[in-house]
């Protein structure tokens, strides 16, 4: 991609820079905020004097790239940590500025900045990059610091301290040196203050003289004063004006990145953006404008779990009907969800996630144009839900060519990570979904995938080199919300190419043992996660494995009370039920419980268990009667997990029933096998309900199994959970 680099003068925003050459981007221009002639920060105003305006200048000639300069005329007037567009604030002079590059030089598809941990900055670059059509690159972002430092001195960045503001950083000591000079003097200050070492926290500014990007010249200066701003005992600030410096051109520029432009006159090089640009929040494009009614000729299913925290789902039902297609399917599908969503006095801000199935892969961009058109930033302002997307056999099943699922609270309480820069910390988010989001104490994380984070590809090495990058891209999320997959795991979906050979199932299946399950060291009390492999016929990008884990984050207290732990008792299932399929409890069930609050389950219904419950021996488990016999069989065991741990049956948040469609059984004729055994459950549990939408979703997949090496007719995924 061509990129605009947003540079201050500092250290950062070079580096970043030269990462977007190490992805193989190429930097085309430069663009600087000015800060305002009274600006509060004092560095700003001595920097941006006569003599710190032109070295920030200069860096076009030492690069040989245009320099588009905007003086800020806003000021901070949006204070929260997302940005809304907001007219007068400072971020609107950024925007100016970029749309001003973009019209300039229409190839650039990407911004460069120089963020390491503020979210704040980020966000806001993030937005802009948004309304611009534009791609954050945020090279640096939650990267180490003591590694950054180390990496900008050996790769030849040479910048100076401008301003100190520290414990440990006094103004007559280490004003004006270089970082190789610091590096240990901050590491040990590090150890003993805990100060950011790259100097995230306000410890130290900084003004890059060389690096390897000035291919035509460096910077030298001449003359500065020292001036003291706060003469504190404990840290006092001091700030260094620049008076005097001249540009030291490069003869042999060896070792420099770039093409090698030829220097251009300062005065040729410099765009000054003065223009004043009104912008309200109509960036916010819908691609599509879905008929209200169009589901209305459609025969939808809906389902929904639980009471507060609940599924609902929502497919085509008609079996003999044509589809009309992906768009038109999926426009029905949500515009029936965004109903029943306004019917409970709800909106899409209420969604945590969302399941998207869709019936060909190829058709992923159209389907994600529908979505865009539905779930929207403006809609969703507490922060875009989490997403997954998988290709299922639909069609086959008779379920049209778009299925949707998504997780609804009556509550706005949720937390939203969404980082939509490309960066070396995990896969970006550019599209309308978040990495994950936090409800209580349950995070839910976005399916993910095996993609180097700093180029979005694919790596290399077949289904378990991907399956352990989506490992640490999982944790790399888990850890911004201060947890980790290898001490959180409540539940892990993992979604499977059902192209993988029978070697590389099995290879998978080792990979997330010896890479993940040996190091949560659950051996002692045997509270494992519930593990569950679902077979899809083809996953984003080409992608063979996908990983959707589901964590615990406790609260403040940490441990669940007595009064948490208290509930509704659910009744048992009846004696006869019970004699008939108790012996197969702890074969076909795995649960994971967590204080008495939380509780996964997978119940398998395997060939073997199928033999022993079905009258029908052989493969004929797609009969009628089987298919009863085995619907039977689950809801006795989510019957008796729910009675075991003192769950209710509207504590239920997630319930699908992924069935084998290799048996050519029509999803109506498996949905209604299930609603004949709950209905006949019902006669003994009069909490459980059988008279509105269904409770739980029934998914066609191409396999499924607690082992990757495993083929389950049918297996049951369970979420209950208490408030």
């Amino acid at each position: 991609m061509e990129v605009v680099a947003l540079v201050s003068g500092g250290k950062d925003s070079c580096f970043a820079m030269m990462r977007c050459f190490d992805y193989g981007h190429k930097v085309v221009a430069l663009a600087n905020l000015v800060p305002l002639d009274d600006a509060v920060d004092e560095l700003d105003s001595y920097m941006y004097q006569t003599v710190g305006h032109q070295i920030v200048v200069s860096y076009a000639k030492c690069m040989g790239l245009p320099l588009f300069r905007r003086r800020i005329r806003g000021s901070t007037r949006d204070q929260g940590l997302k940005y809304n567009v907001t007219a007068g604030d400072e971020v609107e002079d950024m925007f100016a500025l970029l749309s001003a590059v973009k019209q300039q030089i229409p190839s650039i598809s990407a911004v460069s900045s120089g963020a390491i941990a503020s979210d704040y900055q980020r966000l806001r670059v993030e937005s802009v990059c948004s309304r611009l059509g534009l791609v954050s690159l945020a090279y640096l972002w939650k990267q180490d610091q003591t590694f950054l430092l180390e990496e900008m001195i050996k790769r030849g960045i040479v910048a100076i301290t401008v301003k100190v503001a520290a414990l440990g950083l006094k103004p007559s000591s280490h004003l004006g040196k270089e970082l190789a000079e610091l590096k240990c003097h901050l590491l040990r200050m590090n150890e003993s203050y805990g100060i950011n070492v790259c100097g995230e926290g306000g410890e130290y500014e900084t003004l890059t003289l060389d690096c390897p990007l000035f291919r035509n010249a460096r910077i030298v200066l001449d003359n500065y004063e020292v001036i003291l701003h706060s003469a504190d005992s404990i840290a006092s600030v001091g700030i260094l004006h620049p008076q005097a410096f001249h540009l030291e051109h490069k003869t042999h520029p060896s070792g420099t990145i770039g093409d090698g432009s030829v220097t251009q006159e300062i005065s040729s090089c410099v765009h000054e953006v003065d223009e004043v640009i009104t912008q309200t929040d109509v960036e916010e494009k819908q691609t599509l404008s879905p008929a209200v009614d169009a589901h209305t000729n459609v025969d939808l299913c809906i389902s929904k779990t639980g009471k507060n925290l609940r599924s609902i789902g929502c497919w085509i039902q008609n079996r003999s009907r044509a589809s009309e297609g992906l768009k038109a399917d999926l426009i029905a599908v949500l515009s029936r969800i965004d109903n029943q969503l306004k019917e409970e006095g709800l909106g899409w801000v209420n969604v945590l996630y969302v399941h998207l199935y869709i019936s060909n892969m190829k058709e992923f961009g159209l389907a994600n144009e529908v979505y865009v058109s539905f779930i929207t930033e403006k809609k969703c302002y507490l922060g875009v839900p989490s997403r997954s997307t998988i290709e299922l056999p639909l069609v086959q099943v008779g379920l049209g060519k778009a299925y949707v699922e998504v997780l609804v609270s009556n509550e706005l309480k949720k937390r939203v990570l969404h980082v939509q820069s490309i960066s070396c910390w995990a896969p970006s988010c550019i599209g309308p979904y978040s990495q994950a989001t936090l409800y209580g104490e349950i995070l839910y994380m976005a399916g993910q995938l095996g993609l180097d984070p700093p180029t979005m590809k694919l790596c290399p090495g077949g289904p378990t080199a991907e399956l352990e990058l989506a490992l640490q891209n999982s944790e790399a999320v888990a850890n911004a919300f201060s947890c980790s997959i290898y001490s959180s795991a409540i539940h892990f979906l993992v979604y499977c190419s059902a192209q993988l050979t029978s070697d590389e199932k099995e290879e998978v299946e080792q990979t997330l043992q010896s890479s993940y399950i040996t190091r949560l060291g659950c051996s002692k009390t045997g509270l494992y996660p519930t593990v569950l492999y679902v077979f899809a016929p083809d996953l984003p990008k080409g992608a063979r494995v996908e990983i959707k884990p589901i964590l615990y984050v406790p609260t403040d207290d940490g441990v669940a009370t007595n009064e948490m732990e208290t509930g509704i008792m659910q009744p048992a299932p009846s004696q006869a039920w019970s004699a008939q399929y108790s012996g197969l409890h702890d074969s076909s069930c795995q649960i994971h419980t967590i204080g008495g609050r939380i509780c996964s389950a997978v119940v398998s219904v395997t060939s073997d268990i199928a033999s022993k419950i079905c009258s029908t021996a052989g493969q004929l488990y797609h009969t009628e009667e089987n298919l009863k016999a085995m619907a039977r069989f689950c809801a006795f065991q989510i019957a008796k997990i729910l009675a075991d741990n003192n769950f209710s049956w509207g504590t239920i948040t997630m319930l699908r029933f992924y069935y084998l469609v290799d048996h050519s059984v029509a999803a109506d004729a498996m949905s209604r096998a299930f609603s004949e055994a709950f209905a006949e459950l019902a006669e003994d549990n009069s909490s459980l309900r059988t008279d509105d939408a269904p409770f739980y979703n029934i998914v066609p997949v191409s396999g499924s199994g607690r082992s990757a090496c495993t083929n389950n007719i049918i297996t049951c995924e369970l979420l209950a959970s208490k408030p």
